[in-house]
């Protein structure tokens, strides 16, 4: 037991501190599980039997369904005509983001949800005049009350009904199975209602206007400071260099475009000779742009203020907001070292980092999930951007070309996929890979997007945490801690217990992942449940709602890091409006739990 809690706190740390990627530190957790047999009773079959597992598999599947409805843009549609409804009225706008958003993440899983509807939304914000800091919260926010309406609706919650089966295979006596498609349906709709009630009255005035609504990305990012326009004189020694020459990887500058006679090139310019007159558009810090204006004998002809003098004609280079998302391949690298300039001929003008822009010296900077980038580039490479997976442009594009008429057989697959369980006809698993081979024979995806469309770090986590619940189990440290939560009965009811598995798991979860605390509490939910004589399928929902509710942070989940950016929000904003509703949901769910399936045996 004391090594598998020397190991649990071992992946706390990796998981918290971010020191390697997720998907290493769930292989080393892994090896570390198998070489260490006497200790953990994990044999290597064991070990890797996380990647067999049917909890792994139908996750796997149905991120591929989701991507396979991400093609045929019918989440798009739905948005735009979400959008139409709205109009400029913030009340309806707000309505109708939580409203779409929390439904549709019941059925495809809610982080692709977000990702898509993030561009949507903020648009929506700008063109209805409304703030996008009032909007993208509350997105994030319905789609993890969506994702509680069924067994499909987050990984959490096929993880958990496969650890709730395994466990109820193991010791009968507890009364715990596998959870049915739509078994917590009706709390899920009791918690999404009062969640949404909350955020269209207490959570809206809590929200703020963080981002004003006229306000364009420069004025927004505070650059009119680090742009500027240089002509170079008659007399200056940069004539007859090339920019890459003249203005090296030594400054802090960007050559963002040069025009000449009024011709604009915007292609990569480090290879192109600088003439007399022409004008450099920079992107750099007022102290370096004096050194080079001295040292260089250049004039200063002024820079851009706002947005539209960055790009005054609809062919000039777009800017917009790029967040990056887990699986991405630029996470733990740099802009230098991933040459995302010269691959998608695009700059890079600023950074949000957890919610601090940072303006110049960013070129070395690791790159996390969540972190937002300001890119200016071509309308053509943007659209690269806006269809690679590796990025979410936080604008909408209309260059951009789903598969439209597929939508038919996307939905009829989806839902097949929810009824055949429903029904008790197929497993979920079965049901999930079923549809995987449908969408690639009706076309609805190409056999080259299946590996693309897994968030392999997910995977990997999962196949990992799996066998560290079984260590659990198996060593009896899950009993132990079970036992030890049970002491609290003597002096608060067994509801009262219940409340404190749903608290400790968001606490949990501050430190890792949703689904690695579902492995983690299930066990000792259950254990504890059983000594104290309480109903065990109670506890385990108690874990598994908890584990889908992180409102408090912006790293919590996933779908907080993707508006963090774009909404222009601090952390401190989703304390003030995340944990009132945290508070509000842990007594909602608690009492729900306990009505519709009672604390005792």
């Amino acid at each position: 037991m004391l090594v598998i809690f020397v190991l649990i706190l071992l992946a706390l740390v990796l998981f918290a501190t971010e020191r390697f990627p997720i998907d290493v530190t769930a292989i080393l957790i892994m090896v570390l599980l198998m070489v260490l047999e006497p200790w953990t009773q994990i044999s290597p079959r064991e070990g890797i039997s996380g990647f067999a597992n049917p909890a792994t598999i139908t996750v796997l599947a149905m991120l591929i369904l989701s991507t396979g409805i991400n093609r045929t843009g019918l989440v798009q549609l739905i948005g735009r005509k979400m959008a139409t409804f709205a109009g400029t009225d913030r009340r309806k706008q707000l309505a109708a983001t939580v409203g779409v958003t929390g439904p549709v993440s019941g059925f495809i899983n809610n982080t692709p949800v977000v990702a898509i509807l993030v561009p949507v939304i903020a648009d929506l914000a700008h063109e209805g005049k409304t703030s996008p800091s009032k909007l993208l919260m509350p997105l994030s926010f319905a789609s993890m009350l969506g994702g509680t309406l069924t067994l499909i609706g987050t990984s959490t919650n096929i993880l958990a009904s496969d650890i709730a089966a395994q466990l109820g295979a193991g010791s009968p006596g507890l009364g715990l199975h596998a959870f049915g498609m739509f078994e917590f349906t009706k709390l899920g709709v009791i918690v999404f209602a009062v969640g949404a009630l909350y955020l269209m009255t207490i959570g809206v005035r809590l929200l703020p206007e963080r981002i004003p609504a006229d306000e364009d990305l420069v004025e927004e990012h505070a650059l009119q400071e680090y742009l500027a326009d240089v002509v170079v004189p008659a007399n200056s020694a940069l004539i007859g260099q090339t920019v890459g020459e003249a203005l090296g990887d030594d400054l802090d500058i960007d050559v963002l475009q040069l025009i000449r006679y009024g011709e604009r090139f915007d292609e990569p310019l480090a290879r192109k000779e600088t003439h007399e007159n022409d004008t450099l558009r920079l992107r750099t810090n007022r102290e370096t742009l004096e050194d080079v204006i001295d040292a260089e004998g250049l004039t200063l002809s002024g820079g851009p203020r706002t947005e539209d003098d960055l790009h005054p004609e609809e062919e000039e280079p777009v800017l917009v907001e790029v967040v990056i998302p887990s699986g991405s391949f630029l996470v733990g690298e740099t802009l230098t070292s991933s040459s995302f300039r010269q691959r998608y001929d695009a700059n890079v003008l600023a950074f949000r980092i957890r919610g601090d822009v940072v303006r110049d010296r960013f070129e070395d900077i690791r790159i996390r999930v969540g972190d937002t980038l300001l890119v200016q580039a071509p309308p053509d490479s943007l659209t690269r951007l806006v269809e690679n997976e590796d990025f979410i442009v936080a604008h909408e594009f209309d260059e951009v070309t789903y598969r439209s008429e597929k939508i038919p057989f996307a939905v009829g697959i989806i839902a097949g996929v929810v009824a055949l369980p429903a029904l008790n006809i197929l497993p979920i698993v079965v049901s999930a890979l079923a549809g995987v081979v449908a969408m690639i024979f009706t076309g609805v995806l190409k056999p080259t997007e299946l590996y693309s469309s897994v968030e392999w770090n997910v995977i990997f986590l999962l196949a990992v945490v799996i066998p560290l619940g079984i260590a659990l189990q198996q060593t009896g440290a899950a009993a132990l801690l079970g036992d030890a939560v049970a002491t609290t009965s003597v002096f608060l009811p067994p509801i009262g217990v219940l409340w404190i598995f749903y608290l400790a798991t968001r606490l949990l979860m501050s430190v890792i992942s949703n689904n690695a605390s579902v492995v983690l509490m299930i066990p000792v939910a259950a254990n504890a449940a059983q000594s104290i004589g309480a109903n065990a399928f109670a506890f385990v929902l108690a874990v598994t709602f908890a584990a889908s509710m992180a409102f408090m942070t912006p790293v919590g989940y996933q779908t907080n890091l993707f508006v963090y950016g774009p909404g222009g929000y601090t952390f401190s904003d989703f304390i003030r409006v995340g944990a009132p509703l945290q508070f509000l949901l842990s007594i909602v769910t608690v009492l729900g739990i306990t009505f519709f399936w009672g604390v005792r045996v």
